[in-house]
């Protein structure tokens, strides 16, 4: 069964058990071509009762018509549930909606049961890199770089890009994901889930690795990650759906709207 198909899995089981709210609200970004620009890299689901999901805009530039013809009133009113269970469609555009509705009916569950959400914790810090480490860095997290280094642990970073290579030549950038193997920590964006890359990602990595999977997109039930054998997974849940799609639609900082939150596979007691 591929990643994907236990997102829908989990969406299924959930949805079963909980009744969902229809969606009161979508946001999509304008669309820039060669990639969007920072304040305008993410969409949104909003839900009646404020729970909301976000997602990626990771598509191509032949995807902008087909893009810029989505109109709101077609997913107002909607069952986030028929998103949702889209994902591993080979359609990015429907990807990215499905993964929105599927942080968007996680999000509303939490609320619905009033799940404990670590908020307090530093998924980051839980990598606790020390000199010996080497760290696997799969997206280029800068933040992080120089806190690496000054631990005295090794460094390298796997992207898909092959332009990084050459704009940032004195980071050990790589686009061979087999260099994993030789990591005892791994760091990884949580874009890999979007554009299929993440089981190839961990197939790389060595089974005694620590693995932390982190990014605004991860605001799911951890449960097809855990296992995988993914040990820690960051990401963030939206407090109040209708302010954080206002903050999307000015490009704001999201502050308050959202809150980090922490899973660890080692603390975690499931949902369904």
């Amino acid at each position: 069964m591929s990643l994907k198909d236990e997102f829908r899995k989990l969406v299924t089981e959930l949805t079963t058990k909980f009744t969902l709210p229809p969606i009161a609200n979508i946001f999509f970004p304008p669309f820039y071509k060669g990639g969007q620009p920072q304040d305008a890299q993410f969409m949104a689901i909003s839900l009646e009762g404020g729970a909301a999901g976000v997602s990626f805009v990771l598509l191509s530039d032949e995807k902008m018509e087909e893009y810029t013809a989505l109109q709101p009133p077609d997913f107002i009113e909607k069952n986030p549930r028929v998103f949702a269970l889209e994902f591993g469609n080979d359609d990015p555009i429907k990807e990215m909606i499905s993964l929105a509705a599927i942080n968007a009916i996680c999000q509303h569950v939490m609320r619905e049961t009033n799940f404990a959400v670590d908020s307090a914790t530093d998924s980051l810090g839980l990598l606790s890199v020390s000199a010996g480490d080497r760290v696997g860095m799969v997206g280029l997290f800068f933040g992080l770089i120089k806190t690496i280094k000054q631990a005295g642990a090794e460094l390298v970073v796997i992207e898909k890009k092959d332009q990084l290579i050459q704009k940032f030549p004195n980071l050990p950038i790589t686009l061979d994901a087999t260099k994993l193997g030789t990591c005892n920590k791994i760091l990884c964006t949580s874009t890999t889930i979007l554009n299929n890359s993440l089981d190839e990602i961990l197939a790389h990595c060595s089974p005694d690795a620590f693995v932390s999977i982190i990014g605004p997109t991860a605001g799911y039930f951890p449960d097809p990650l855990f296992a995988r054998g993914v040990d820690v997974v960051g990401g963030r849940v939206v407090k109040n759906g209708a302010l954080f799609l206002q903050l999307l639609a000015e490009r704001e900082r999201w502050g308050d709207a959202t809150q980090r939150t922490c899973f660890r596979k080692e603390t975690y007691a499931g949902i369904i």
